[in-house]
């Protein structure tokens, strides 16, 4: 059932999505993961940012990104995987929350590093791994269930939107590091 997911997840490759950089990936129970060339190719080389932009699903993230001053390093060149929520599941978000982490750019950039794993991490590498260390230093929990995958409690919505310095894997729930 992983393969028959992952091989639907690597057909979903998606143009106008977002995407994460990095150059590695660990799990629990894996070895680094390595780069891979199985998701689509990148739209006209625009980075994780530029990509996220011309979604036009993602107008909350990006700014939240562009707030907490991460827009430079997920621009930059290198290979990161983003587990990218939609405007949608900020929505979801309760409204004390955003303003919160809207006034403390610390935490801001805590939550939203939660989303990113170094490396070009594949949706055929994410159903094998069991957990991944991401940038804000803690792993995020990885699941199989039922045919969808899950990191942390979002569900993988959209898989394998490539950029030109990673991967993004699109989620329908924030993920909120718990320390």
């Amino acid at each position: 059932m992983k393969k028959a997911f992952a091989t639907t997840l690597a057909g979903i490759a998606l143009v106008a999505t977002v995407a994460g950089c990095g150059s590695s990936s660990s799990s629990s129970t894996t070895a680094p993961v390595a780069t891979s060339s199985s998701a689509a190719a990148p739209m006209g080389g625009s980075n994780i940012v530029q990509t996220a932009v011309a979604a036009g699903e993602f107008k909350t993230l990006v700014s939240l990104v562009k707030q907490a001053g991460l827009a430079g390093a997920l621009s930059a060149p290198g290979q990161l995987t983003v587990f990218a929520p939609t405007d949608a599941a900020f929505a979801n978000v309760p409204k004390a929350t955003l303003t919160e982490l809207a006034h403390n750019t610390a935490k801001l950039k805590q939550v939203l590093l939660y989303h990113v794993v170094k490396g070009d991490v594949t949706a055929a590498q994410v159903v094998k791994l069991t957990s991944a260390k991401t940038l804000e230093g803690s792993a995020v929990p990885i699941r199989v269930e039922n045919g969808k995958v899950y990191v942390g409690g979002a569900q993988v919505v959209k898989a394998n939107v490539t950029a030109s310095n990673g991967v993004i894997h699109v989620i329908n729930t924030v993920l909120i590091p718990t320390n």
